[in-house]
């Protein structure tokens, strides 16, 4: 995607200075930081610090720090110890467990004179097969979103509303909810996306927000309660939603608060869909609500908010009273009887076992 004209992904390899480079998420949309990673504890740090976020965009950079550790030790002691620190960042996200047993599996069996060689070709792999897969995705959902033009009066733009940031910026390229989106633009067809800001962390409002504006997407911000009004309105077509694990019944875990936003959708037969590469489903869980476990992070993000004051500096504030305690779950899980739909890289299907396994019966056993 582009930043003030120029293309960017997400996470790529700088052969001038034999580094990964990424943006630093955290920054976003008040400053443009690119960050340079070089060990283990620098990506196992841009993993749990969320300088990367997003499951996709998380596998991806597991992989890049495999890759690297193997130049200046290949030995299976640095690549147990590399595997085991990275998977350790954070739990939810199922495309790391999947990025980092690809990367052993493949690494494992070769000599350790070719490791770094094959390590880097996988690395770089992955990053094109998720932007391949992220356009598939577009190219299903922008049908929808064709569909629901077609109803709609000429010229009159296709709304839709998105949580957290399942875009460009969580994946390597394009994204996976905003895939749909960004298919329909570059087809002329008007849409206008509302964002949920997504508290505690801000990512629709920070991120989704800075993706729609470089892209000339016409857009708006809401708070995330508001989302359930706009629909009772008549103001929004339809939903759609990442997932950084989806069970294989179909129930979706994503972002917290995506539970809430399902619920209102079906109390007023909004279309509700969620797009997902097939890396994000975990085919050993048939249970998402039970069995999916669910981060919790820092208290911190909830008590206090970052932003820019008036003096253009980025800094951030306290929003409560002094030792306030609070509960911060990461995700929420979405049961797949609210979900209309799941768009992936073969296909849209429904949000259940036969569903999943008409697109994907290899998983089926």
């Amino acid at each position: 995607m582009q930043i003030d004209g120029k293309d960017y992904r997400s996470i790529w390899f700088e052969t001038q200075t034999s580094c990964v480079r990424i943006i630093d998420q955290r920054w976003l949309p008040h400053e443009f930081r690119i960050v340079e990673l070089r060990d283990p504890d620098d990506f196992a740090a841009a993993i749990a610090d969320m300088q990367v976020r997003g499951a996709p965009l998380i596998g991806a950079t597991a992989a890049w720090g495999v890759a690297m550790q193997m130049v200046p030790d290949p030995s299976d002691s640095s690549l147990q110890q590399t595997i085991a620190l990275l998977l350790s960042t954070r739990p939810t996200a199922v495309n790391l467990q999947w990025a980092l047993d690809d990367m052993r599996e493949l690494l494992e069996p070769v000599s350790e004179r070719e490791r770094a060689r094959i390590a880097f070709e996988r690395a770089k792999q992955i990053c094109d097969e998720d932007v391949e897969c992220n356009r598939r995705i577009g190219v299903h959902g922008v049908e929808i979103i064709r569909e629901l033009a077609a109803e709609k009066p000429a010229g009159q733009p296709v709304n839709i509303l998105t949580h957290c940031n399942a875009g460009w910026l969580a994946t390597v390229d394009r994204g996976t909810a905003t895939s749909p989106i960004y298919q329909a633009h570059e087809e002329n067809i008007p849409v206008r996306v509302y964002i949920d800001e997504t508290r505690p962390r801000n990512q629709g409002a920070h991120i989704t927000a800075f993706e729609m504006k470089q892209q000339g997407i016409a857009h708006r911000l809401i708070v995330d309660n508001a989302g359930g009004h706009l629909m009772q309105r008549g103001e929004v077509d339809m939903v759609i939603t990442g997932t950084d694990r989806t069970a294989a019944n179909g129930d979706v875990c994503n972002k917290i608060g995506t539970y809430l936003k399902a619920l209102a959708a079906r109390d007023n037969g909004i279309p509700f869909y969620v797009a997902l590469p097939s890396g994000t489903i975990d085919w050993t869980i048939d249970n998402g609500i039970s069995d999916i476990p669910i981060e919790h992070r820092d208290g911190e993000e909830v008590t206090k908010v970052q932003g820019r004051l008036d003096d253009g500096t980025v800094a951030r504030v306290q929003i409560c009273p002094d030792e306030t305690p609070a509960v911060n779950p990461a995700f929420d899980v979405t049961p797949a009887h609210l979900v209309t739909g799941l768009i992936t890289e073969r296909g849209i299907c429904e949000a259940s076992k036969e569903g999943l396994a008409g697109l994907f019966p290899e998983h089926i056993g």
